[in-house]
């Protein structure tokens, strides 16, 4: 016992605790006891901190993903304006031209104002990456001609080509954007 007692008081001298577990001595430093204190202290503030940072960032990407969707509506809701503000110009010429008209008696002067129009919004549109589809006389294709009927044909060099456009077929930078309505022989 005077052993057992010793050792008490030599623990007790170095700063620990004996603790008796399952009657077994376990001997724990106040020193250890502090630093794992610190340690999950430190784990802790650790943790709030990225768990902060985490809510942060969330509600961050969360008002970037509004504030894009937001822009892209009104980007879809605008897109027209630029075009439709070139436009304008030949709305303008048409109005001219049917103001002409009343004043006019010349016939063919009227005819060189509408044909200047069309030159000028044929071009417009050109600028703007519309092409027209050529279809007369061109073997038949369904990727860019839409046969509404077909004709027997003159010749045999004729089967299976365009014989008549109903309505002319455009792309706009090489996707068609209105397919040429034709008349196929056959």
């Amino acid at each position: 016992m005077e052993k057992d007692q010793s050792t008490g008081k030599q623990a007790a001298k170095a700063g620990s605790k004996t603790i008796h577990a399952d009657k077994k001595p376990v001997h724990v430093h106040e020193h250890e006891k502090e630093q794992a204190k610190a340690a999950l202290k430190a784990s802790e503030e650790k943790y709030l901190e990225l768990h902060d940072k985490y809510l942060r960032l969330s509600a961050e990407f969360d008002n970037y993903r509004k504030r894009t969707l937001k822009e892209k509506t009104e980007l879809i809701k605008t897109a027209g304006d630029e075009l439709l503000k070139k436009i304008l110009p030949v709305l303008d010429n048409f109005e001219r031209a049917l103001k002409a008209m009343d004043q006019s008696s010349d016939i063919g002067a009227v005819k060189d104002g509408v044909l200047l129009i069309y030159n000028h919004f044929k071009d417009f549109i050109q600028q703007q990456g519309i092409k027209e589809i050529p279809a007369m006389d061109e073997p038949f294709n369904s990727d860019f001609h839409e046969a509404v009927t077909t004709i027997p044909a003159p010749s045999e060099e004729h089967k299976g080509k365009v014989m008549d456009v109903i309505e002319k077929g455009y792309t706009l930078h090489d996707k068609v954007i209105r397919y040429a309505r034709v008349v196929v022989g056959g």
